[in-house]
């Protein structure tokens, strides 16, 4: 799993690539990253399958901001990026959701 930040030098946005490891779901199908971003639309942001078997999605993000995400897999599973800058409970499960800044 990791996270790419890239900033961008004339609009305070970034673009940031979220990717998840074949390790971590490596019977997968399809898998979406899901947050605050899309307003956790669990549709909307389906990562693209890698020859790797990793998926991996981008998206425009405004600067000076935090993010709340995490990953479905196969529409079924929930899973946190590790690598993520932070953690915090999600008050509905009582599991911790991964944290972007950005």
């Amino acid at each position: 799993m990791s996270i790419k930040k890239q900033y961008l030098k004339t609009k305070p946005e970034a673009n940031v690539t979220f990717q998840l490891s074949a390790k971590v779901a490596p019977e997968a199908n399809k898998v979406a990253v899901v947050g605050e971003f899309n307003d956790w639309d669990e549709s909307a942001i389906e990562m693209k399958k890698l020859k790797s078997g990793a998926f991996k999605a981008t998206v425009k993000l405004e600067t000076g901001k935090e993010y709340q995400f995490r990953y479905l897999i196969d529409g079924e599973t929930w899973e946190n990026d590790w690598e993520a800058d932070k953690y915090v409970s999600n008050n509905l499960t009582y599991e911790e959701n991964s944290v972007v800044t950005v």
